[in-house]
């Protein structure tokens, strides 16, 4: 369909929108007045990961259409843990944990999202802040009465489990309740009339809009966004070393700029109208670039998504270190390092930089010949390496790139 607001035609044009309640009355309500938008994020560790920044890009396309992002941080509902499609039940955090971790994850969003006073400036809420309040019988009187258990036995995120008969507590079973809850209170404090997801909050959305409409008669929307896969089928943000996280503490510049830079032929439109704010015409022109051509455009991709994740001068430090070291062979002052005493094994050193678990997995890596020493195979399981006055490269796999310095 053809739309009339900024709002809708920047996330249609992007490739953001899956499912929408009522897409025309939210569009014309987009249309004439500023929207108060939320999603909500669990903290349920120190920093977010590459998984939810479609997400947060979701916020950061609201603002830029002149309406206003709500970050809900779930204080509340981290201490139960959202089961959608999940196999088994979230570790319970404590409280000192959730707190600490809302707190740092509070500073990527400061990154992405402009954040003040004014009429379209993002803000940034707890919902612990009235669940740790509710009351439980009065809850369940008030608003259980408007769910169906029928209904909520039929959700796909729950008949995964119960399908697998894996256990679903009871403590889980309520989360689709809490987070409905959790868009009538914005609805009601911050005049909220917009709740964004993944395709897997579909459920829980649509609960939120028909809590909403029953108990006060206020009409909301619901906005997902697709399921966001590689071309391979692999779900965005996962790799084989782990979570690419956003903050610089848990994941180096450069791997965080590598990640991008390895990006299937085949996402990298998709992936710079998702995770770039470049105009859409110069994106158009970059995936048609011929041949070898791709790979100018993975470069750009991976720039600019890491200058708005960790800024522009570590973009530009990562893509140097990458130019140097793939195409001069030179050694990148922004690649991790494992420091050595004398000689150090090259398992050790493999081990030390986080690019196997474990020894046994570092004796595997180097067996099927993905290790290599200033670009050599290594061939031997027990090898070791002396560092004099320059740092040696070490490199496990086409992706993984560091260095081993004298101590």
């Amino acid at each position: 369909m053809t739309y009339q607001s900024d709002l809708l035609r920047i996330l249609d044009g992007r490739g953001y929108i899956h499912q929408a309640t009522h897409p025309q009355a939210l569009d014309a309500l987009a249309a004439k007045q500023v929207v108060p938008g939320y999603i909500g994020f669990d903290p349920t560790a120190p920093s977010l990961h590459v998984g939810s920044l479609v997400q947060i890009m979701l916020l950061r396309r609201l603002q830029q259409a002149g309406h206003k992002p709500i970050v809900l941080m779930g204080g509340g509902t981290g201490k139960i843990g959202d089961p959608s499609f999940k196999d088994e039940a979230r570790k319970l955090a404590g409280d000192d944990t959730i707190r600490a971790n809302v707190a740092s994850i509070r500073r990527i969003f400061q990154r992405f999202l402009h954040f003040g006073d004014g009429p379209t400036d993002a803000v940034m809420l707890d919902n612990a802040d009235w669940l740790d309040a509710l009351a439980y019988i009065p809850f369940l009187r008030d608003v259980g009465q408007h769910f169906s258990v029928n209904r909520m036995l039929s959700f796909d995120s729950v008949k995964l489990r119960l399908d697998r008969e894996q256990s679903l507590s009871f403590l889980e079973f309520n989360y689709m309740i809490l987070q409905a809850y959790d868009f009538l209170e914005l609805s009601r404090r911050a005049g909220c009339r917009l709740q964004m997801g993944g395709s897997d909050q579909w459920g829980n959305i649509v609960n939120g809009v028909e809590l909403a409409r029953r108990m006060d008669g206020t009409e909301v929307f619901g906005v997902t966004t697709p399921l966001l896969t590689t071309a391979d089928g692999v779900k965005m943000g996962k790799t084989v070393s782990g979570a690419v996280w956003l903050h610089e503490d848990q994941l180096p510049h450069f791997d965080y700029w590598q990640f991008w830079r390895n990006t299937d032929d085949r996402d990298v439109g998709r992936f710079l109208r998702l995770f770039t704010d470049l105009p859409l015409d110069e994106i158009a022109r970059l995936e048609q670039l011929p041949g070898a051509g791709i790979n100018e455009a993975k470069k750009v991709l991976a720039t600019e998504a890491t200058a708005m994740c960790r800024g522009r001068a570590a973009a530009e430090e990562a893509a140097e270190t990458a130019r140097r070291t793939f195409e001069e062979g030179a050694a990148g002052e922004s690649l991790p390092t494992v420091t050595a005493i004398g000689p150090i094994a090259v398992v050790d050193a493999l081990v030390g930089l986080g690019f196997a678990k474990s020894k046994g997995e570092a004796r595997r890596l180097i067996a099927g010949g993905g290790a290599r020493i200033d670009g050599e195979r290594v061939a031997d399981e027990a090898a070791t390496v002396t560092v004099g006055a320059a740092p040696v490269r070490i490199s496990a796999g086409k992706k993984h790139h560091g260095m081993i310095v004298a101590g």
